[in-house]
């Protein structure tokens, strides 16, 4: 419950500050039509809120008259019931808010089952556009219909989610392809949507006082925009598919360069089983789609010095024996020598060498940790502890949905007994985007209930330790890696 009322709180939290921001938008002179097209969305997640709010006092009304018996089946019709409309509202959006819920719908077990199906619906499906607009942009982009620049196309989406939407198609030469297509005035609609999150952001300043939201802000902010340029998007899974060609269990769609545009991606087309199929499998297929999304997460952050950062169950296809497909890179963040060292600097003071103090010092000196006499290093060390645990020891350990949900009060509960060191924490602009390894890799492995040694595999692909295979699919890697030369 304690979990429960922290995510929700927050996003009360959330449509309270739209609620500001549309109020007001209404005390100022009649906006353009693009700035009132953010206030509109804002009202509309207010509005949602407040009947939310409505509908909660009339339901706690009716809970209070009931014989006990009754009450859970009105809890649960209730959570139901906000839960439609909270996923119906941003589904409709086409935006950054809908990327939130997006967001929320895998983080936190702790959410009410309602709340976590509806707000599922989002990763992967939202309300497509109407093939008339679809066809626009295809023409506009690449100067043809899409009936003739493509053998055969399909008007109806396979796929519909917060950007843009994904047709199947065949090529003129045989290949069937997926042409991922943005929505119209999508990007003017989320470029909005940033000029006005500083509120939200400001809110979470207030909450965590160790944070600075400045460098927050500006992260996200470069990271979301860059999903808006498919050409972008383009680049970053060249990068990945160069990468991982011919690897035994990775895969990587190819990029259609002579198909694609800003707006109009054409990528081979990937099939496979989806994350809710995967999770009524065998605990060892289970275990084995976990641990290739687990080296592909850490080879990619410490080899490629790049990291996939939509680490959400939408993303990925499952084909058995560990053979997975990683879809969309349009938050792909690079990082540059300095910041994957500062990350295997830690990973050595906490992990290799238990140096708390070392490992306190060099959190410091980067401005992750303020300097405070009142955080004693077995505060420290039970604090940042938690998000290295999984690597900790050299033995057999099992993720759980209950891992996930305390890396996400970790995170946010500012009235627990880490609550000290969390509001003297700080989120370095390198930090922003990998901690969604935290925040999301961690919940999709508690889902699988991943079970590994964990330690043996990541001292494979930390490059301070560069360990020999210690499993059937890390020698199958290190054979792939011998051939490449």
């Amino acid at each position: 419950m304690a979990r429960t009322r922290l995510l929700l709180g927050g996003a009360a939290a959330a449509v309270a500050a739209a609620a500001l921001a549309a109020r007001a938008g209404r005390r100022r002179p009649r906006a353009p039509v693009r700035a009132r097209g953010v206030a509109t969305r804002h009202a509309r997640l207010a509005l949602t809120g407040a009947r939310s709010g409505v509908a909660h006092a009339v339901h706690r009304a009716r809970r209070a008259a009931a014989p006990p018996e009754r009450r859970r089946e009105l809890d649960e019709a209730h959570q139901l019931r906000t839960a439609a409309q909270v996923a119906e509202t941003l589904g409709n959006m086409k935006g950054a808010l809908m990327k939130l819920g997006q967001m929320a719908g895998y983080l936190d077990d702790g959410l009410p089952e309602a709340f976590r199906d509806a707000l599922a619906s989002l990763q992967h499906d939202a309300p497509p556009m109407a093939p008339e607009l679809c066809a626009q942009v295809v023409r506009e982009e690449l100067g043809a219909e899409p009936e003739r620049l493509f053998a055969s196309w399909d008007p109806v989406p396979v796929a519909a989610a917060s950007i843009g939407q994904v047709h199947r198609a065949r090529t003129h030469e045989g290949c069937d392809v997926a042409v991922k297509v943005q929505y119209p005035g999508v990007d003017a609609a989320i470029r909005a949507d940033l000029t006005t999150t500083d509120v939200l952001f400001r809110a979470l300043a207030l909450l965590f006082p160790g944070l600075d939201p400045a460098p927050l802000v500006a992260e996200l902010r470069a990271r979301l925009v860059e999903e808006l340029d498919y050409r972008i998007e383009a680049a970053n899974q060249r990068l990945f598919a160069s990468y991982y060609e011919g690897h035994p269990f990775i895969r990587v769609p190819r990029v259609h360069d002579h198909l694609s545009t800003a707006r109009v991606l054409t990528t081979d087309f990937a099939t496979g089983a989806r994350f809710a199929e995967v999770e009524g499998w065998s605990q060892h297929e289970r275990d084995l789609a976990a641990e290739t999304i687990f080296r592909f997460v850490f080879r990619s952050l410490y080899r490629l010095h790049a990291f996939n950062g939509d680490p959400h169950p939408g993303n990925y296809l499952f084909a058995g024996d560990g053979v997975v497909t990683f879809l969309d890179f349009g938050l792909v963040k690079r990082y540059r020598p300095e910041e994957v060292a500062l990350f295997e600097e830690l990973i050595r003071h906490m992990v290799l060498e238990h140096d708390i103090g070392r490992f306190r010092e060099t959190l410091e000196a980067h401005r992750i940790l303020r300097r405070d006499p009142a955080i004693g290093d077995d505060d420290v060390r039970a604090y940042f502890g938690h998000f290295y645990e999984f690597v900790m020891e050299d033995r057999v350990v099992t993720f759980d949905p209950g891992y996930a949900s305390e890396t996400v009060r970790r995170f946010f509960d500012v009235s627990g007994p880490y609550a000290h060191v969390a509001k003297a924490s700080n989120v370095p602009p390198a930090f922003v985007i990998t901690q969604r390894i935290n925040l999301g890799l961690h919940a999709v492995l508690g889902r699988l209930r991943a079970t590994a040694n964990f330690r043996r595999i990541a001292e494979e692909l930390w490059p301070i330790v560069d360990g020999p295979p210690s499993t059937p699919m890390g020698e199958a890697e290190a054979a792939w890696l011998a051939a490449r030369g």
